[in-house]
């Protein structure tokens, strides 16, 4: 059977076998493998580019008939640049500390008897992702270097860019377990892998919020994900309005199809016919459509925003914009509207910004900086698989760590639970302690 003949199953049943054994290898031979990717794909721009030459033509056709979004079309593409920057991106992944088999907390039970918690991949992490192709980089280097197997199921508008980057992959790293990293295509397959709870122990879905939260409705399987990236920066009665200028610009336009772009901006009454009319003109002229409530009409000259834009995630050059009286009000609009991603305060009142920080239920606060800063990469974090607004487990971009769990791991010298029982009971002494469990069996 070829690897296009297998069915969703028998990957998903292949990349579970191979998640044990990934588990057990160094980080020096994970770091071999990931080196192994990125000099791949140097050696790979001119084939990369052709396959994703075809995704973009087809891409542009449908934008013209109305199907795509620019944004998307814009997400779609590849140039030397963005491929210089996907290796660096593996190798930076690379030389991330080893997330395995740190020693999270060591408590000694009594003599000779101590238990450990034991940083461990999760096992096998589900994929599902539209757009960008260099989202199946980030997620399969994050998987090896993180020990867990991967499932990779990109969208159909990035299909001859995603197939030629997985085969890049998997043949860079052929000395690994067989199957460590699955790509599926089939839409049909993705219902397939829902339904395979006893297999896949993480879904990651990265799209729209009606395709993250069908994923959500459509499984047992747990989901680490966002539905929306509906992100605000308030701009504070106390702020540095130059500074204030230049940054809501960056968090608008320095890449607007990303879900950590600002999608609504807040204004305090005090300062807004002060801020708004330059602001405004510089969104002008790098064409964003802007959209104001009735107070930002009564100070500029710009379309009209209604109820539906304030819970909108553009993911184009379209901003609302709206003139809030107070902080009070700047929170409350963004706790009503806001998909608890990414909201940034722009002020030099440190006491104003510590109470809208600590006020805000989002995954990512800020104060004085771009909300595009919330990305595993820009963390320190390597890259990431995605980002997360839940609050188990994981929150915020999910990068290492967050592909990690742990076990218990108890050394004894023949100790018996009896000794501790009955009248005659040993007690424990249950002293946390500063040690390491070793594993003997990892060899560099």
């Amino acid at each position: 059977m070829t690897m296009t003949e297998k069915t969703a199953t028998t990957k998903v049943q292949e990349a579970q076998a191979a998640s044990l054994e990934l588990a057990t290898l160094s980080d020096a031979e994970r770091k071999r493998g990931l080196h192994a990717i990125a000099d791949a794909i140097d050696d790979s721009h001119e084939e990369i580019l052709a396959a994703n030459e075809k995704d973009v033509e087809a891409g542009e056709e449908l934008l013209a008939a109305g199907e795509y979004s620019q944004a998307l079309v814009d997400r779609l593409k590849l140039s030397e640049s963005k491929l210089e920057s996907i290796t660096d991106m593996v190798r930076s992944v690379a030389e991330q500390d080893d997330p395995l088999g740190e020693t999270l907390a060591a408590r000694r039970l009594d003599d000779d008897l101590e238990l450990f918690k034991v940083a461990v991949p999760i096992g096998v992490v589900g994929t599902i992702f539209e757009s960008r192709p260099d989202a199946l980089v980030q997620i399969a280097a994050l998987g090896l270097k993180s020990g867990n197997a991967v499932i990779l199921k990109g969208g159909s508008e990035a299909s001859h860019s995603n197939r030629i980057l997985y085969e890049i992959i998997r043949e860079a790293t052929a000395d690994l377990p067989d199957g460590w990293a699955q790509q599926i295509e089939a839409r049909e397959d993705v219902d397939a892998i829902l339904e395979m709870d006893d297999s896949i122990d993480l879904l990651m879905p990265r799209g729209s919020s009606e395709f993250v939260q069908y994923i959500q409705d459509n499984t047992s399987i747990p989901v680490l994900g966002h539905t929306e990236g509906i992100c605000h920066v308030f701009v504070d009665a106390e702020a540095d309005l130059e500074m204030a200028t230049d940054v809501a610009f960056d968090a608008k336009v320095q890449y607007p199809a990303v879900c950590n772009a600002v999608e609504t901006l807040l204004v305090h009454a005090d300062v807004a016919e002060a801020f708004l009319p330059e602001m405004v003109e510089r969104y002008r002229e790098a064409d964003v459509e802007v959209r104001g409530d009735d107070r930002v009409q009564e100070l500029v000259d710009v379309e009209a925003a209604t109820d539906e834009d304030w819970a909108t995630e553009y993911g184009d050059l379209v901003l609302s914009v709206a003139v809030v009286d107070s902080l009070t009000d700047a929170i409350g609009h963004i706790t009503q509207y806001g998909s608890k991603h990414t909201e940034s305060i722009l002020t030099e009142d440190d006491e104003r910004a510590s109470k809208f920080m600590r006020s805000l239920d989002s995954a990512s606060v800020f104060h004085n900086a771009s909300t595009r800063f919330s990305d595993g990469y820009r963390f320190g974090l390597g890259a990431e698989v995605g980002i997360s607004t839940g609050k188990i487990h994981a929150r915020g971009p999910v990068g290492l760590e967050g592909l990690t769990t742990y076990k218990y791991h108890l050394e004894g010298d023949g100790h018996r639970v009896a000794t501790y029982a009955g009248e005659d009971a040993r007690p424990f002494s249950h002293e946390e302690f500063d040690g390491e469990w070793t594993d003997a069996s990892r060899t560099e």
